[in-house]
């Protein structure tokens, strides 16, 4: 194990990638200063976690649809320690669908944004999700 690094840190990072229409769905976050974040619905993972029951759970949590989680899209890393202690974690990008796409998302978030792939670089990403750039 890494010096610094406790046996909880997380194992992964798992996110729900809802598409529509050439689309993603980002939950909006406002931070103190009053700008506004992205983030895609997603949970850090401890290790033996089940990725596709702990995900749907926390996918409805964020954004009151009943979501279903499918198979991995895609794989990238994500640093869940600092920028001066670097901890590389796998991000697991999940496909979801969901019947109803009508969201209302937790007390947490200010909003939500259907986002283009071509877009995402105009909006500012929380450090959760900015290792889609």
């Amino acid at each position: 194990m890494k010096k610094g690094l406790s046996s909880a840190a997380p194992a992964a990072l798992a996110c729900g990638l809802l598409e529509d229409n050439g689309r993603a769905f980002f939950l909006c976050r406002k931070t103190p200063p009053g700008t506004e974040t992205v983030e895609l619905p997603c949970l850090l993972l401890q290790k033996g976690e089940n990725q596709v029951a702990a995900l749907s759970s926390e996918f409805r949590r964020q954004t009151g649809m009943d979501g279903e989680v499918h198979d991995v899209l895609f794989e990238k890393r994500h640093n869940a320690g600092s920028k001066k202690r670097k901890a590389w974690i796998p991000v697991l990008a999940f496909k979801v669908t969901a019947k109803n796409a009508r969201a209302s998302p937790a007390q947490e978030f200010s909003g939500y944004k259907w986002i283009s792939a071509k877009d995402l670089m105009k909006h500012r990403l929380a450090k959760i999700s900015q290792w889609l750039r």
